[in-house]
């Protein structure tokens, strides 16, 4: 909604009168709705995005161009850093429901979409992804916030609409399995080393439950197993049956730390240093 003010001027015999000011609103008569499908991201996620646009005029609104600012903030040095991405060739554009030829994208950023139009009485619809960047936060409560406007003829200002996705919390893990050495004689010793690593914001503590299950092949006998260099014990800490070369940890003795996150002033990128927990089993073939 745009204000406006106008004034008249009455002039006679040299004189100059002014009218009194008078002030009015133009109401949009295009409504703009942007939003995610699903309402979290990861590192790497894609996003989808739907923007809704509906005309509630009687005439049409044409050659109108929306631009997404995906998500971008100042950092150091007067740079802008971009937390999404325009996944290429993603867009799709209808309306009143039935699919149009794609519109003009310019990825950007920002993105760009032109020669929008949305009939009388009737909407369009624009769905399209992003892909979560490097320069996304990953710390607890972080979110990224992008802003749509929609700009074009017979527009007195833009419209805009904004979206919000908060970043996962919890542990994110990967294991990592190695084997020394890779020949071993009859009779010998083999180690298996576990590598597990948390690349998510919270730690994995005991209430996430962690084992780590595996069937040896060949068979270990002698088994001798550590945790981050401490040994566990047989029972309490894992099992093992010899027969059958199976084994398991118990739930939950495993712990990992949460990931440390560090950000370049420079270019906005975050760089992820994993939490780690390393469990060695060691046993005669």
């Amino acid at each position: 909604m745009a204000s406006f003010t106008n004034q008249a001027t009455l002039r006679y015999n040299g004189l100059q009168v002014n009218s009194n000011v008078v002030t009015g609103q133009t109401v949009s008569t295009v409504t703009l709705t942007k939003t995610p499908v699903g309402t979290v991201y990861g590192p790497g996620d894609t996003i989808t995005y739907v923007i809704s646009l509906v005309n509630s005029g009687s005439a049409a609104v044409e050659n109108q161009t929306l631009t997404d600012d995906l998500g971008g903030y100042e950092i150091g040095g007067g740079q802008t850093a971009y937390p999404l991405a325009y996944e290429a060739d993603s867009i799709q554009y209808y309306v009143n429901g039935v699919l149009q030829p794609a519109p003009t994208v310019t990825p950007g950023p920002p993105l760009s979409v032109t020669g929008l139009s949305v009939p009388a009485g009737g909407n369009a619809v624009l769905v399209y992804e992003a892909r979560v960047t490097a320069a996304a936060p990953l710390t607890v409560g972080a979110q990224i916030t992008n802003t749509v406007s929609l700009a074009g003829a017979g527009r007195t200002e833009p419209l805009t609409a904004q979206a919000t996705v908060t970043m996962a919390t919890g542990p994110m893990l990967t294991i990592l399995k190695s084997l020394s050495p890779a020949v071993v004689g009859e009779n010998g010793q083999l180690t298996y080393t576990f590598l597990i690593q948390n690349s998510g914001n919270e730690a994995a503590g005991a209430d996430a439950a962690i084992a780590v299950s595996d069937l040896f092949n060949p068979i270990l006998s002698n088994l001798s197993v550590t945790l981050d260099g401490q040994p566990l014990a047989l029972t309490t800490d894992y099992t093992y049956d010899q027969g059958s070369g199976q084994f398991n940890t118990v739930p939950g003795k495993i712990t990992v730390p949460a990931a440390v996150y560090a950000q370049d002033t420079a270019t906005g990128n975050w760089t992820v240093t994993p939490g780690e927990s390393t469990l060695v089993v060691t046993g005669t073939v």
